[in-house]
């Protein structure tokens, strides 16, 4: 879980150097926002003592303009010995139909998402690189290694020749 933490708070960093270049306080984006983002809430994503969701990840990357990759922080040089393939995973969107609702819909709703960020509506395949997994963990408030788990569980871990 120490992992978990430690991305929450460089997420929180990167939230909070954002809003500070654009000159804003916590009560200015509350205000700014119509009080669609809470200043007790954004503060507490700042210091990563809550969780954001994908889609509020985004929605937030929206009202301060920034790509979402910019509010990501980066999950560090990869292990030793691993190659750029691995660092990827390949989902089945066909399969991502028959999870349950409950558990499938965070992960419908990115796929949903990057896919109208890279214009690529092919409905079968997603690749997500190990950048998206980590806010993909942190939507299900879980580990990289247990949300793998999970998606090989769901059958939607895929080689790509689909």
């Amino acid at each position: 879980m120490v992992a978990d933490t430690d991305y929450a708070r460089a997420l929180g960093e990167r939230l909070r150097n954002i809003r500070g270049q654009k000159g804003m306080s916590l009560r200015d984006v509350e205000h700014a926002s119509e009080g669609v983002w809470k200043a007790a809430v954004v503060g507490a994503y700042e210091r990563g003592d809550r969780n954001v969701t994908v889609p509020r990840l985004y929605d937030l990357a929206a009202f301060y303009g920034v790509p979402l990759s910019e509010i990501l922080p980066d999950s560090g040089p990869p292990p030793t010995g691993t190659s750029e393939e691995q660092r990827r995973v390949v989902l089945d969107l066909r399969k991502l139909q028959e999870v349950p609702d409950t558990q499938g819909d965070p992960l419908l709703r990115f796929a949903h998402t990057i896919q109208s960020l890279r214009g690529d509506f092919n409905g079968k395949i997603l690749t997500v690189r190990e950048d998206d997994l980590m806010a993909l963990a942190l939507a299900y408030q879980t580990t990289l290694d247990d949300l793998s788990h999970r998606f090989k569980d769901w059958g939607l871990v895929t080689d790509g020749d689909s």
